[in-house]
């Protein structure tokens, strides 16, 4: 399975061209789906807690991308872009067919979103979890942090509660009939922490935050060194890497 933050959609050209079939966990573990479109779960935060959210974090408007499980504008929703910075200036504009401009934000709650994020630099998003953290919110949502240092990127993605990667990943194992030491997950940054954790065999690619680090968990290669190849290599033998590819 690709196991990833990205939307469903966003996520497709890459899942593609692996050329077989395959399964998709996108946003962080609420979309569970297919490649030709069949879906198994959706995870999908309450409109009412979602507008409670944004009217909690007011300082950080310009910071807020709220996103709905539909392939139409509308998609994404955002007040205005000036605030969301250059580091995620690509992925706007890759998006821009999807984003429709809501002022205010809340207007766009008509159903229930798949998530809200708070995307800024790494100093911003620092004070938006504390803002977060004081908002009442406990029990209500799922925070997840993805971190770019060297970017100066935080994104931070407010889910429903319970949702995550390695929830997900543990509902369609469970799914499929199995057990979580069958189970090899890889990942290098905050939001892989649960899945990493549920799996019994996790990797943390070379390139991975701290955070994953310090857990004694396998480490392979980075990122621009086939370091999932490697993973896979590790765990079936040099035949599976031939046949992945």
């Amino acid at each position: 399975m690709l196991v990833t933050g990205r939307r469903h959609s966003f996520a497709l050209p890459i899942a593609k061209q692996l050329g077989f079939d395959l399964w998709l966990i996108s946003s962080n573990g609420a979309v569970t789906r297919s490649l030709g479109g069949e879906t198994f779960h959706r995870d999908l935060m309450p409109a009412d807690v979602c507008g409670r959210l944004c009217t909690a974090m007011q300082e950080f408007r310009g910071n807020t991308v709220l996103t709905f499980d539909q392939e139409t504008k509308g998609a994404i929703v955002l007040e205005r872009l000036d605030e969301l910075g250059s580091s995620i200036r690509r992925w706007l504009e890759k998006n821009m067919e999807f984003i429709e401009f809501v002022v205010p934000i809340e207007k766009a709650l008509v159903t229930d979103p798949v998530q809200a994020m708070f995307c800024g630099t790494m100093e911003r998003m620092n004070r938006a979890l504390g803002t977060l953290d004081g908002a009442g919110m406990d029990g209500k949502v799922t925070v997840l942090r993805t971190e770019y240092p060297e970017r100066d990127l935080s994104m931070i993605d407010v889910l429903n509660a319970g949702c995550s990667k390695g929830h997900a990943l543990e509902r369609w194992a469970k799914h499929r009939g199995y057990r979580r030491e069958e189970v090899m997950a890889v990942g290098d940054n905050h939001n892989d922490v649960e899945m990493l954790e549920f799996a019994g065999h996790p990797v943390i690619m070379g390139n991975a935050c701290e955070e994953l680090r310090g857990r004694g968990w396998t480490v392979t290669g980075g990122n621009h060194e086939c370091g999932l190849a490697s993973a896979v290599e590790l765990a079936f033998g040099s035949e599976a890497v031939k046949v992945v590819g």
